[in-house]
């Protein structure tokens, strides 16, 4: 899937998301193209998850978008929340109550 065509009203030139989408579709996909970003297999703090997210988006707010990361199943956190990772199992845009574009 191109997300970068569905979100182009919501990325700039450098491919970074300049706003979190209202609405639910839109931020799911949005969540999805920030997935993509997370190596499979790797541990991450939550400094490190910051980090990534903010070289991919514009508006400040690494929190939420772990949150919402967390929140939809696209990534896992330990108990301590101390170490993530991408979600072994990605939700399906089925999963999530959409349909491929």
């Amino acid at each position: 899937m191109d997300f970068m065509l569905i979100l182009k009203n919501f990325l700039d030139s450098d491919l970074r998301l300049k706003a979190f989408p209202a609405k639910r579709k839109m931020k799911i996909y949005a969540l999805l193209y920030l997935a993509e970003k997370f190596e499979n297999g790797k541990e991450y703090s939550e400094k490190e998850v910051g980090a990534l997210l903010n070289s991919w988006h514009t508006f400040s707010d690494p929190a939420t978008l772990r949150r919402e990361m967390f929140d939809y199943g696209f990534l896992d956190r330990s108990r301590d929340g101390r170490v993530y990772r991408k979600s072994e199992n990605q939700p399906t845009l089925e999963e999530l109550g959409l349909r491929e574009e």
